[in-house]
């Protein structure tokens, strides 16, 4: 048998609930704006960072700029920052960018203290960039920036790594083309690790695939070999390589070899091996020799070779270890380079990205080959 306790009523709240409730004014409710549904919003824009190392180019940096942002501007869902990094050019290029971002702040500057080569700059620009995807390019416009809206779309797609494939190289020298097949086709031989001809640095890299590209710390960086390291989900987009609209190349035929040596020697030991496999073929076939000349002498009386054979044998053998001694200085160049940890690159200023940053106060997280 329930039994039921009499309830006590509060006199003070007995009253507030016979009281009618005054009315709000309604210009109050007005005054509060409601928030906007997920739908009404719409999804989160994109970022795209173009990186674009850049030494001695003032005139080129207007037109660039011109393809670029009309390029930029029919690309749906996107917005963009272009950070031009200076490799301690001398001319009035930084200039010319501070100019750009007084117009347009998504223009943005990293001014290197000194000329530190291109794959430093390269990596200073990747480092600072705060897309979600990034593309590294030339402003020369050998990279077209038309190509970037089927960069976009591929990468939107699925695909983390999307890199321009030149068909046609009408616009270098006919040394140049030659010279760069030669290399493809002896890095592919020479190195476990593959990389596709006729293919540059003008490729979109998502974050995961930048983030992954930035963990390499190598300071003698070879930047189309670390983008194929990396991996990734990949696809290529065949365009004409066009010739410069403004200026001249900076790379010479001296910087081309020594760039050439520095990828060979980042990504194989085979010309360490190499000389391995002479060396013992050259034993053997000095041995085979000696066995000869004293078969010839013991069986048919024949005088042993005079000064000219023994002269070219040891003139051939000087040559063949001094190419050895060569090799293997490059490795060990280039291990005291990395022993020594320093900085790939410094900064002197950076405008759009965070203010300036003295050379001094610059993390030295990766670097370059700066000697």
């Amino acid at each position: 048998m329930r039994h039921h306790l009499p309830v006590r009523r509060d006199p003070a709240f007995a009253a507030a609930v016979r009281r009618p409730a005054r009315a709000e004014p309604l210009a109050r409710h007005d005054a509060v704006a409601a928030p906007p549904s997920p739908a009404a919003a719409g999804p989160p824009l994109q970022k795209l960072s173009l990186v674009v190392p850049v030494l001695n180019e003032e005139d080129a940096i207007a037109p660039f700029l011109a393809r670029t942002a009309a390029v930029l501007a029919g690309i749906e869902g996107l917005t963009h920052e272009i950070v031009f990094v200076d490799d301690g050019s001398s001319d009035g290029t930084a200039r010319v960018i501070e100019a750009a971002h007084l117009r347009d702040p998504a223009v943005c500057l990293l001014r290197l203290t000194r000329n530190f080569g291109k794959e430093a700059a390269l990596t200073a620009g990747l480092e600072a960039a705060s897309g979600d995807a990034v593309v590294p390019m030339d402003v020369d416009l050998q990279d077209p920036p038309e190509l970037l809206a089927e960069f976009v779309r591929l990468w939107r797609e699925g695909y983390d790594v999307v890199y321009g494939r030149r068909t046609d190289r009408g616009a270098d020298t006919a040394a140049k083309s030659g010279s760069a097949g030669m290399f493809y086709a002896l890095f592919n031989r020479l190195s476990p690790m593959k990389i596709e001809p006729n293919v540059g640095d003008f490729r979109l890299l998502s974050r995961p695939a930048l983030d992954a590209t930035l963990q390499l710390r190598e300071r003698n960086r070879f930047m189309k070999g670390i983008f194929a390291w990396v991996g990734f989900r990949s696809i290529g987009v065949p365009y004409a390589r066009p010739s410069r609209a403004v200026g001249s190349t900076k790379f010479s035929y001296w910087k081309l070899w020594n760039f050439a040596l520095d990828g060979v020697t980042s990504f194989s030991t085979m010309p360490l091996r190499v000389w391995t496999y002479a060396g013992g073929i050259v034993a053997l076939i000095s041995m085979l020799y000696t066995l000869t000349i004293v078969l010839q002498t013991l069986l048919f009386g024949r005088d042993v070779p005079g000064y000219a054979s023994l002269m070219a044998v040891v003139l051939m053998l000087g040559a063949v270890q001094l190419i050895s001694l060569g090799i293997i200085g490059e490795y060990l160049g280039r291990l005291y380079i990395e022993s020594k940890q320093r900085p790939i690159y410094l900064v002197r200023e950076r405008l759009g990205l965070g203010g300036a940053v003295p050379a001094h106060e610059t993390a030295p997280r990766l670097s370059a080959t700066a000697d």
